[in-house]
Formats: structure tokens, sequence, C-alpha cells
């Protein structure tokens, strides 16, 4: 992950999550290789605020399109590659960096949650209004702080998650510099026109 560009923090973090897909049956679904890992700068200071997101690639079911207010929309597709991304998972830096040790984890574990179980492109949907996380917010954080607890009783190595254990300065202090893929979130692409209003 280190080289004399710098440390390459979505390569660090794609094998980590690479480790928690293997070892946690909860998220063995998931085919890193269609999941790309990139990071954002936060436009705010500060540990609070959004740390990380996913976007899923596909509509409700996998479908390459969904219908709004009258008109067909398809999203920009994603390919690394030889393979189409299914998702993107972005990390907001320096503000992920700045966080605890445990509360990156949860984050990280949190996103990926967030993944279909059929791995379609589209995300983990729950009954209600509230389908992204649930009916309770701190049911679903309780839920990924013990995923957090099950993986690293399963003592996986250390190097991978080594990049954690420190801020963000301290990183590139001792890196030089933080790099890593950047991409920019794909744009909905309109395929029919809405009915006209009179």
């Amino acid at each position: 992950m280190t080289s004399r560009s710098g440390f390459d923090f979505t390569e660090a973090m794609t094998h980590l999550c690479q480790d928690v897909c293997l070892r946690l049956e909860v998220f063995q679904h998931i085919a890193m290789e269609q999941v790309a890992v990139t990071f954002a700068q936060a436009r705010t200071p500060g540990i609070y605020g959004v740390q990380a997101k996913l976007t899923p690639l596909r509509f409700e079911n996998g479908s390459l399109t969904t219908k709004k207010r009258g008109r067909t929309w398809s999203v920009q597709r994603v390919y690394l590659g030889r393979h189409e991304m299914l998702y993107l998972l972005t990390f907001y830096l320096p503000r992920f960096q700045d966080n605890t040790f445990r509360e990156k984890m949860i984050t990280v574990l949190h996103e990926l949650y967030h993944i279909s179980p059929r791995f379609d492109g589209d995300i983990r949907r729950f009954d209600g209004r509230y389908h992204a996380h649930s009916s309770s917010q701190k049911e679903y954080d309780r839920l990924m702080d013990r995923y957090v607890d099950e993986y690293l009783q399963m003592a996986p190595p250390s190097h991978l998650m080594d990049f954690l254990q420190v801020d963000f300065q301290k990183l590139r202090q001792h890196h030089g510099k933080i790099v890593g893929r950047r991409m920019p979130i794909p744009k909905l692409i309109p395929l029919s026109q809405g009915k006209a209003s009179a």
C-alpha cells in the first residue's frame, strides 16, 4: 500500500474489506472486485458529518432502469479493468481517518452491510419506511458493533488495520502523502421524456 507516491488509502481499504468479506459469513456474498473503493475530500473540518457512503449502481432488485415522475432513468455504468462495478464505496477524508479505530471499523462494516444480499447492485432493503437502516438506527449500529467484535475475535492480520490506528495527519506524516482512487458519483441518465403537463 505504500509506494514512492505515498500511502494508497483505497488499496489498503480494499484489502481490509476483502478480508472482512472472507471471514464474516454475513458479508460473504460481496465480491470486492465489483466494489470500487474511493475517497473524497470532506467539505467541512472535524469528525462530525458523513464518514462514508455506499452508492449502488443499480436500482431496486438490480434493475438497470427505474421510473420516476413519468420518466425512465438509467445510471451511468462504471468499469475498472474487465469488471463492471456494482457499487462505489467512498470514504470522506480526513474526517473518516480522524475518528477512533473502533468507529472507523464500525463505519466500514456499516457501509458493507448496505450491500444487497443478492449482490445485484441494489442496497439491502428493510421493510417499512426506513428501508436503508431498518426502523432503528441505534439497533443497526449495535449490530455493526457486534460484527466488529466478531471480526476482531478472529485475529485478522494486524497489518490490514494498521492504517486505521492513527489519524489522518499521522498517516500522512508517516507516508509523505495519501493517494488513492477518486471517482465522481455516476450520473442518472434520462432514457425517456416525462408526460407534458397542461
